[in-house]
C-alpha cells in the first residue's frame, strides 16, 4: 500500500485527529500543527507533505505555496477559501479543492436566528432583565420587535445555503427576494422565490437583507455606505459569510445614524478584531447603546456545531486521499496549470 503524509497547519480541534486519522486509514503519517502564521511550523513541514489539509486561520499565499515541493492537492476543511493564493497554487500544478458539503443547516439557521433575535426582541429582554428583574420586565422594551410574516426576507447569493435560508424565511410566511448573477436563470423558480436583477433592487424592497455570497474581487465592500442608504430605514442586515463584504465602519455609522434598524453579524474582516476596530469600540465594556439593542455579533461561529465540525474534518480528508490514492478530483475550485503533482 502507499503511504502518504498530510499536513494541517492550523487544526481546529483539541484531539490528536482522530477523526482524520480514522478516515485516512492505513499508510498516513500526519503532521498537525495550532498555527496562525507559517513561520511557527519548520519548512521541512511543508516539503515533505503530499497533502495539506487547512482551516481558515492561516494565510496560504504564494510564499508557503513555494515551500510545498510534494504537495499534490491543498484541501480546505470548509467553504470559504478567500485565504488560499489559488492561481500561485494553480500555477504550482496543485489543485485546491474546499468543502461545501458541511455546515449548510447550520449556518441557514444561524442567520435566521439572528433576524429573530432581533425580530422577537429575545436579546433586549435578557439584556433588561439582568439589568433589573423588575423594571426590565416589559415587552415593549425591544426596539427592533415586528412581526415576520407578509415581510420580505432578500437573500444575497443563492447558493445552498442562501437556498436553506430561503426556505426557512418561506416557513416563516415571508415573501424571499433572492439576487445572484452566478445562478442560472429558473434556479429561483424551483426554490420558490422571486428574483432581482440587481442588489440595489433587492435592498430598495427587503426588511431583512441577508448575506450567503463568497468574497470575491466583486463582492469585497459590497454593502458600502451607499447600499446602506438604500436600504429601508426599518430594515435589518445579517452576514453570516465573509466579513470583508461589509463596511464595517459605515455599518455602524448607519446603525447610528438611523439608515437601518439593526444588524446581526457573525464574521468580521479581521478576526479577532483589533481593539481599534469599529465592532471591537462598540462591545468594549458593554456601554454602547448599540450593542444587544441594535448590534448583534457572533464569533465566526454560524458554521459551528459537534455534527457540522466531524463533517468537515471527516469530509476534507476524504477529498484529499481519494485524489491521492485514486486520482477522484471533487470540489475543485481552482484552474491548475499542470497535473504533474497528480495521484500516485
Amino acid at each position: 500500500m502507499q503511504s502518504f503524509r498530510l499536513l494541517t497547519p492550523d487544526a481546529q480541534y483539541a484531539d490528536d485527529a482522530l477523526i482524520e486519522r480514522a478516515t485516512a486509514g492505513t499508510g498516513v503519517t500526519w503532521d498537525i500543527f495550532r498555527e496562525r502564521s507559517p513561520e511557527c511550523i519548520p519548512d521541512e513541514a511543508f516539503a515533505r507533505c503530499d497533502a495539506m489539509v487547512v482551516w481558515h486561520e492561516m494565510p496560504i499565499d504564494a510564499a508557503l505555496i513555494s515551500k510545498l515541493k510534494n504537495c499534490r492537492i491543498i484541501v480546505r476543511a470548509g467553504v470559504g477559501f478567500d485565504h488560499i493564493d489559488l492561481d500561485s497554487a494553480a500555477r504550482a500544478g496543485i489543485p485546491v479543492c474546499n468543502t461545501p458539503d458541511y455546515g449548510t443547516s447550520e449556518v441557514a439557521d444561524h442567520a435566521v436566528a439572528l433576524m429573530l433575535t432581533m425580530r422577537r426582541g429575545i436579546a433586549s429582554y435578557h439584556r433588561n432583565l439582568m439589568a433589573s428583574p423588575q423594571e426590565g420586565f416589559d415587552h415593549s422594551r425591544a426596539p427592533l420587535l415586528g412581526r415576520l410574516r407578509g415581510q420580505t426576507f432578500g437573500i444575497v447569493g443563492l447558493g445552498r445555503i442562501g437556498t436553506a435560508a430561503a426556505l426557512r424565511a418561506k416557513a416563516f410566511g415571508m415573501r424571499v427576494l433572492a439576487y445572484d448573477p452566478q445562478v442560472s436563470r429558473g434556479t429561483e423558480i424551483a426554490v420558490g422565490v422571486d428574483r432581482c436583477d440587481s442588489i440595489e433592487e433587492l435592498l430598495e424592497q427587503s426588511d431583512v437583507v441577508s448575506l450567503h455570497c463568497p468574497l470575491t474581487a466583486d463582492t469585497g465592500a459590497m454593502i458600502n455606505a451607499d447600499r446602506l442608504s438604500m436600504m429601508r430605514k426599518s430594515a435589518i442586515l445579517i452576514n453570516t459569510a465573509r466579513g470583508a463584504i461589509v463596511d464595517i465602519e459605515a455599518l455602524i455609522e448607519a446603525l447610528r445614524d438611523g439608515t437601518i434598524a439593526g444588524a446581526g453579524i457573525d464574521v468580521l474582516p479581521t478576526e479577532p478584531p483589533s481593539p481599534s476596530d469599529a465592532i471591537a469600540i462598540a462591545y468594549a465594556g458593554g456601554h454602547d447603546a448599540l450593542v444587544g439593542e441594535r448590534l448583534f455579533v457572533t464569533p465566526h461561529a454560524a458554521w459551528s456545531s459537534p455534527e457540522s465540525v466531524a463533517d468537515a474534518r471527516r469530509l476534507s480528508v476524504e477529498t484529499a486521499v481519494q485524489f491521492l490514492r485514486d486520482g477522484r478530483m471533487r470540489n475543485l475550485v481552482n484552474n491548475p496549470a499542470s497535473t504533474k503533482r497528480g495521484a500516485a
